[in-house]
């Protein structure tokens, strides 16, 4: 007996996968997979924005919290550029602990173009951990809109990705 198939028609779909010995659903499985890979992009993606902004929030709320407050001084600016060519510019600050120890650290947030108050030579306020010092924000520099940012597009991402996932799972 020949059975001709009709890709168009689920009966002989089914009919067609028991003939050739194959799972009635595997092309729905394989399908479902790489919906579940696709989905490990934005998830992944999320997850990693979450983590970066929830990390920058909670040190920058300890650092508000047991920082220690010192007068720095602008000493020179790193500049990075982009893949694009665009340049941003990372004051580098210069100040002395309450015990006594001088640091010169970069800001980990660069700017396009760097305001009069943060130009070479300028004084400014850094606020530091004393058991790391190397952990610091420059008063004015360093905001917190970024790791707002970053937590809010981190949310958005990973809980639209497990949302979808969730319908998909209930649905199936």
């Amino acid at each position: 007996m020949v059975i001709k198939a009709s890709p168009d028609k689920p009966c002989t779909r089914i009919v067609t996968a028991l003939v050739c010995n194959r799972h009635p659903g595997s092309d729905v499985t394989q399908h479902m997979e790489r919906e579940w890979l696709f989905c490990l992009i934005p998830l992944t993606i999320g997850t990693a924005f979450l983590s970066f902004g929830v990390y920058g929030l909670r040190r920058a709320k300890a650092l508000r919290r047991s920082g220690v407050t010192a007068r720095a001084r602008i000493v020179r600016h790193d500049v990075v550029r982009s893949d694009e060519g665009a340049k941003f510019y990372h004051p580098v600050a210069a100040w002395t602990t309450r015990d006594g120890h001088t640091c010169e650290d970069s800001s980990r947030f660069g700017r396009s173009s760097v305001g009069s108050g943060f130009r070479v030579g300028a004084h400014v306020m850094v606020r530091y951990d004393p058991q790391a010092p190397h952990r610091f924000v420059i008063e004015g520099w360093d905001t917190r809109g970024v790791d707002l940012l970053f937590t809010a597009l981190g949310a958005v991402f990973t809980g639209g990705t497990v949302t979808v996932l969730a319908v998909r799972l209930l649905t199936l």
